[in-house]
């Protein structure tokens, strides 16, 4: 595991510039050095690997026999003697393996490959080593001695900025800060690299800690290293876990454990993972999946699905035990069947997430400012004097588009992967790149592509790409278009309007719309912050009148429109008759449609600016984007 890490570190460094390395190396492994002028130092551990093998491999013959009930059964064998009858082909792949094995040459650990690429000028170590082996300027190796000052230099030259790159280890001391301190020459952004995180999540979240704190010039950017072996995500789902399980307890709040450095769907034991394993297990039984059968896969992990009758077992594994014996997989067929798991978790996040009920702990929000335009109280608590409101908030965000350059260096723009698209109806442009697929819950594999934009992300389907106005166009085209639009986003700010519950939440915690749980705390640029619940505008009248307020809180035409053609959720208003706003998909195009009209009153309708069309023989009230909130009020206004 290290090996594939140390390689995938160097690729990962030579991008970033300055980089923050939390780790927990082997240290002090290192043979002593031999007299020779030659060094020739074992820097790995394969005695650690030939030893378990010299031990564990099974070469003892079994014995088969049937027990009084019919069942077979097996025994180790043993000659007259009692001694152990060992299997001749067994030794031979066991001796035939650790020859292969000793015969491989040495590889370097990923601390002594990072120094040993960019050299001990380039690289600040903090560890507990006391020696360490290096090249020098003859480029011949000798072998250095540390002295228990040499970390408190090696953080000095980091933070002066004479070393660029600073490899730290549990075994550096305690209480280090590494962050881009005002106060210090090296400002320039953290790249915090995670190897090696251990179980800990304590110590995950001190080590995180180094290069996150207060009075610094930019926040670091963390980023856990992972091999393309996917059982790795097992251990970075554990991490995830425990901190978001720490930071509930100790702080209150999950963001504090979890930082939200971790995507939903990065922790496979949440509600999500479940249902997804639950669905894989019976695509598995029906024989929908590709990466492997039923038979063979109970053959391999031990695992039972289907019961003695026939049909699929009641009592099917845990995913913490179907998670330990899929590690024990060849690689290809591990990574095949976390592909087809991931793609029904990640179906699911979507889902939840579109429908606003994914629960991501505590958001914070960034705005350069905001505006209290209203505050409602809803509550005042009888016994403690602690009120609940509701704030009408006004917020301006700095927009941070993606530049090209970025773009370049993440994605590229010429590979044969690669699409640079154009919207034919909007003029926009964006980056298609290709994702993973998800699984419906039939087993039919949906392809998907991001589409990469200056201002945001998001995902759409084969089938949906070809029925949208996403068009390709040139490299140069696409270039030209995306400057402009990162120039356009730069030069003004996005003005928006939300809800915010804040306050003494418990008492009213279920009367708050169920279907959209989001906390988020709004700080602003000179430092105030407001902590609370989101409320979609469309809930708030609901909400207001679950209090019994005497004045309900109305939504303004504008806030109606504007909210339907932004989340899709349909609105209703009151005028002569109960209308429904809805947003609908006509031809290719959104649209903005009525339900519950009267067809008595069908020309009164058009007069007011709505328009009829017929679908399928029937007919069908719509108003038109351009101008609807003008109709829609004339419409919530008629007696």
């Amino acid at each position: 595991m290290m090996i594939l890490i140390a390689c995938w570190f160097l690729r990962l460094v030579e991008v970033e510039g300055t980089v923050i390395i939390w780790s927990e190396f082997m240290e002090n492994r290192r043979k002593p050095a031999p007299p020779a002028a030659t060094l020739d130092i074992n820097c790995d551990c394969k005695e650690y690997v030939i030893d378990y093998l010299a031990k564990s491999f099974p070469v003892r013959l079994m014995a088969v026999f049937t027990d009084e009930n019919g069942n077979p059964r097996s025994e180790p064998m043993s000659d007259e003697q009692g001694a152990p009858v060992l299997c001749r082909t067994a030794l031979a792949a066991r001796d035939r393996m650790i020859e292969q094995l000793c015969a491989l040459p040495p590889i370097a650990t990923a601390l002594d490959a990072i120094i040993e690429r960019f050299g001990v000028d380039q690289v600040a170590e903090v560890t507990g080593r006391t020696r360490r082996l290096i090249v020098g300027r003859d480029g011949r190796q000798k072998l250095q001695s540390r002295s228990p000052r040499a970390n408190v230099a090696e953080t000095q030259a980091f933070m002066d900025g004479a070393k660029p790159i600073l490899v730290f280890s549990d075994a550096g001391g305690t209480g280090r800060s590494y962050h881009a301190d005002l106060a210090a020459k090296n400002q320039a952004r953290r790249v915090h690299f995670l190897l090696e995180p251990g179980w800990r999540a304590d110590a995950a979240i001190q080590g995180l800690g180094r290069t996150n704190r207060t009075n610094q010039a930019s926040a670091p950017l963390f980023r856990p290293v992972t091999t393309d072996v996917r059982g790795e995500r097992r251990f970075i789902s554990t991490i995830a876990r425990r901190l978001d399980s720490l930071g509930a307890l100790t702080r209150g709040q999950r963001q504090t454990g979890g930082q939200n450095l971790f995507d939903p769907a990065d922790n496979l034991e949440s509600i999500y993972a479940k249902e997804a394993l639950h669905r894989w297990f019976g695509l598995l039984f029906t024989g929908k999946l590709e990466a492997v059968g039923l038979g063979r896969f109970q053959e391999l992990t031990g695992l039972r699905i289907e019961a003695p009758d026939g049909s699929m077992a009641d009592d099917l594994p845990s995913i913490q035990r179907w998670l330990n014996r899929i590690l024990a997989l060849p690689i290809a067929l591990q990574n095949a069947i976390f592909d087809e798991f991931m793609g029904l978790v990640e179906a699911r996040i979507d889902a939840a997430r579109q429908a606003g009920t994914l629960d991501l702990g505590l958001e914070t929000i960034a705005v350069e400012d905001f505006t209290v335009l209203c505050n409602t109280l809803l509550r005042t608590d009888p016994a403690s004097g602690a009120t609940t409101h509701l704030l009408e908030l006004e917020i301006a965000r700095a927009l941070k588009p993606l530049t090209l350059k970025r773009l370049e260096e993440l994605y590229g723009i010429t590979g044969q992967r690669q699409r640079a698209v154009r919207n034919a109806r909007s003029g926009r442009v964006a980056l298609l790149v290709p994702a993973r697929s998800i699984l419906a819950d039939d087993g039919t594999r949906v392809s998907r592509f991001e589409l990469l934009r200056p201002l945001k992300r998001s995902h759409i389907t084969e089938d949906q790409l070809a029925e949208s106005s996403w068009e390709d166009v040139s490299l140069d085209d696409f270039q030209n278009f995306w400057a402009t639009e990162v120039e356009e986003a730069r030069s003004s700010h996005k003005r928006e309007r939300l809800y915010l519950a804040t306050g003494l939440l418990l008492p009213v915690w279920d009367k708050l719309p169920s279907d959209f749980v989001r906390v988020s705390r709004i700080l602003a640029a000179d430092g105030r912050s407001l902590l609370g619940r989101e409320v979609p505008v469309h809930c708030v009248p609901e909400l207001c009148r679950a209090l019994g307020l005497e004045r309900e809180q109305t939504l303004s035409a504008d806030d109606i429109v504007q909210t339907v053609l932004a989340t899709g959720r349909a609105m209703e208003f009151a005028g002569r008759e109960k209308l429904v706003v809805k947003r609908s998909m006509v031809n290719g195009s959104q649209r903005i449609e009525l339900n519950g009209w009267s067809v008595a009153r069908l020309d009164w309708y058009k007069a007011q600016g709505c328009f009829t069309e017929i679908i399928r023989y029937q007919t069908r009230l719509f108003v038109p984007i351009d101008g609807a909130a003008s109709v829609i009020a004339k419409l919530a206004s008629s007696a």
